[in-house]
């Protein structure tokens, strides 16, 4: 279990050193799906499936709507790609400050901690996922304002960032 939580983590950072590299939201947007799989993989790996669905079925669902929103208003003919030198020094140098970064402050503080969230369920009255359920919908709803408040104003960023000097797809009106 603790190899594929391991696996995840690693996808988790390979996704966004992927979302930071690109310049392009075409291949951005496969960062953020690459990097949302893995933080939800790593929550099933502690236990919370339930959460990891919804976490990433509303994450996905706003992105889409982000993503169409600057693909069709940042439209360029030759977008870069993870194979343009710029971005691959992009991604060495972002890889390299994460390992020294992570040697310098990771140093142990995994020797405890890869205990699952259900590992010792016989002890438990509720499990995992049906606690944090109820917990999320007990609690969730100012949360889910603040969340949605945030992805609105997200989107106007984006929007506003990749319109540019030339209107962005209003260009041939």
């Amino acid at each position: 279990m603790t190899y594929f939580i391991v696996f995840f983590l690693l996808g988790l950072i390979g996704g966004l050193v992927a979302v930071a590299s690109n310049p392009a939201p075409y291949f951005a947007a496969l960062g953020l799906v690459l990097a949302a799989g893995a933080g939800c993989g790593v929550l099933v790996g502690y236990g919370g499936s339930f959460l990891s669905l919804v976490l990433f079925l509303i994450y996905l669902g706003g992105m889409l709507v982000v993503f169409a929103y600057s693909a069709a208003l940042a439209a360029e003919p030759f977008p870069e790609t993870w194979g343009d030198r710029s971005v691959v020094v992009y991604i060495l140098v972002y890889m390299v400050v994460l390992g020294i970064v992570g040697g310098y402050l990771g140093g142990g503080w995994y020797e405890g901690s890869w205990i699952v969230g259900d590992g010792m369920k016989e002890f438990f009255v509720l499990g995992g996922v049906s606690g944090g359920v109820a917990m999320m919908y007990f609690l969730g709803g100012g949360m889910l304002v603040v969340c949605a408040w945030i992805l609105l104003l997200t989107l106007f960023v984006v929007l506003e960032l990749t319109r540019g000097l030339g209107r962005g797809s209003l260009r041939a009106v």
